[in-house]
């Protein structure tokens, strides 16, 4: 999972600030590392490293990251290497010299590795499936540039540039939301056919000027003055030259739409709007629904008050609480200095950082019967950590809600989720789970009830991405052997291993 981001401002007016503002908006999309590349004299400037953006970013950097027309990432592994190295973005020299920042997981990287080597002689210089896509990129426009030119002058031939980004969507398969810089051209940004990964544009003007913005979340358009136009539409392609000008084409053959469930559940901002869904509205929705199913099996609850994980449980709880008739209450301090637990390798230091991050208002649990709300389980380290604090600081009984559903499958489209074995529901009835975290009785949303609350609106989509609880991949490519080579990468073993390789050669990287 990461974030993106792609400005085309007004001329002699520098966007590097603006992307700067906006990763810092999207940092819940990934605290691995970020990345900032600019345009300016037919130059790319680029400056990327590890860590948050407001830790890789200093007054030297943006002094050099001049230019009306720039993209910027911050990232979130989901396997193999964390090294600075695959910080994006990406470029190459050829054609025009060509950038790209990348969101998703490609479920056919083996195969494009072997075509870009053995038949276009592309070399990788890392592992990372981004640097393949932008690659193929890079082979659909060489192969159709010839009118990209007149008398050696650069020359939008749009025809050109969509007919590469339809190249691409026939060659891979994946989740892929993408923003590119075509040097000399302009800014390219694309969404694959299913629109599992989101994507939203704006604008703003500013005199008789229009400034163009592209970006993960709508959060990040509004956040910085711009309007939101819509979101890009799965397999649609938009093209803003350096000019100003936007042009827009759907360049995949017709599929079925179908987002990822969990941006609603869990990663999203909730003050986002996806593919015409409020994040906000969607999680009052799935907590409501939750709580009418409770009441269904459980009419005579003896709940006390409700209690979110923050703070990703947060609105669901809200809502739970108003449809259960209880009492909503905060009774967890969370530590914001502390990183994701989420995607920490190892068990125990999984569990170290889940007390370091929470505190228990014992006042809130003492002699109550507490019913904690999450947005989903996942591996349970979590879940039981924060039910032995109730118990601790004095709660009667702890009741343990998941706005999500199990989650028995691995997501294959750029969700950082463990190996299948490490999911505490592999294999488990919710009985089992339930004696395992230590509560003393648990919920969880079911898929059908996660479907219906989450479709809300007249322009929400008919199909999600659920396949992290139904093991329904919707791009049709994904057998048991993909599977068994995703675990050999995403299990703890494996990512210990990864993290104690990362010396890397930092190639143009402007400043340290």
């Amino acid at each position: 999972m990461c974030g993106i981001i792609g400005i085309v401002g007004r001329k002699d007016v520098h966007v590097n600030q603006l992307i700067y503002d906006g990763l810092t908006v999207l940092q819940h999309r990934g605290q691995d590392a970020a990345g900032i590349m600019t345009e300016v004299d037919g130059q790319f400037r680029l400056r990327k490293s590890n860590g948050l953006v407001s830790d890789i970013f200093y007054t030297r950097h943006m002094q050099r990251l001049q230019g009306h027309v720039g993209i910027g990432h911050v990232r979130y592994p989901t396997a193999g290497s964390s090294s600075r190295a695959e910080a994006q973005p990406f470029y190459v020299n050829s054609p025009y010299g060509l950038s790209l920042a990348h969101n998703g997981n490609l479920t056919n990287a083996a195969e494009l590795k072997t075509l870009l080597t053995d038949r276009h002689h592309r070399h990788m210089n890392t592992s990372s499936d981004s640097e393949l896509l932008l690659n193929m990129l890079a082979v659909e426009l060489d192969q159709r540039s010839t009118n990209m030119s007149i008398d050696g002058q650069p020359h939008l031939d749009i025809e050109t540039v969509f007919g590469a980004v339809k190249g691409v969507h026939e060659a891979v398969t994946g989740s892929y939301a993408c923003v590119s810089m075509l040097s000399g051209y302009g800014l390219l940004a694309f969404r694959d056919p299913h629109g599992i990964r989101p994507m939203v544009f704006g604008k703003r003007a500013i005199g008789e000027d229009t400034e163009w913005m592209v970006a993960s979340e709508s959060v990040a358009i509004t956040a910085l003055g711009f309007e939101v136009v819509r979101d890009v539409a799965p397999g649609e392609a938009i093209f803003i030259s350096n000019s100003g000008h936007m042009f827009a084409r759907q360049c995949a053959d017709p599929v079925e739409a179908a987002p990822c469930i969990f941006e609603y559940v869990y990663f999203a901002r909730p003050d986002s709007v996806i593919d015409g869904i409020s994040v906000y509205n969607a999680r009052l929705s799935q907590g409501k629904k939750l709580a009418e199913r409770i009441l269904e099996d459980w009419p005579d609850h003896d709940i006390d008050a409700v209690i979110p994980v923050p703070d990703s449980g947060r609105i669901a709880a809200l809502q739970m609480a108003e449809t259960l008739q209880v009492n909503y209450r905060e009774g967890f301090v969370k530590n914001r200095y502390v990183g994701r637990t989420f995607i920490m390798p190892g068990q125990a230091l999984r569990e170290k950082s889940v007390r370091r991050k929470l505190n228990a208002i014992e006042h809130e649990f003492s002699g109550k019967n507490i019913l904690l709300v999450d947005d989903s389980i996942v591996r349970g380290t979590t879940s039981a950590q924060i039910i032995e604090m109730a118990r601790d600081v004095g709660a009667a009984k702890v009741y343990f809600a998941s706005a999500a559903p199990p989650v028995r499958h691995p997501n294959v489209y750029g969700i950082d989720m463990p190996a299948v074995t490490e999911f505490i529901a592999n294999g488990k009835s919710i009985e089992e789970i339930n004696e395992i975290i230590g509560s003393d009785r648990l919920f969880y949303q079911s898929l059908d009830d996660l479907i219906q609350a989450t479709k809300i609106g007249d322009s929400a989509p008919e199909r999600f991405d659920t396949s992290c609880f139904s093991g329904e991949y919707v791009t049709g490519d994904i057998d048991e052997a993909y599977l068994e080579r995703l675990f050999t990468s995403r299990n703890d073993a494996a990512k210990h291993e990864s993290s104690e390789d990362d010396e890397v050669i930092d190639m143009h990287n402007d400043g340290s």
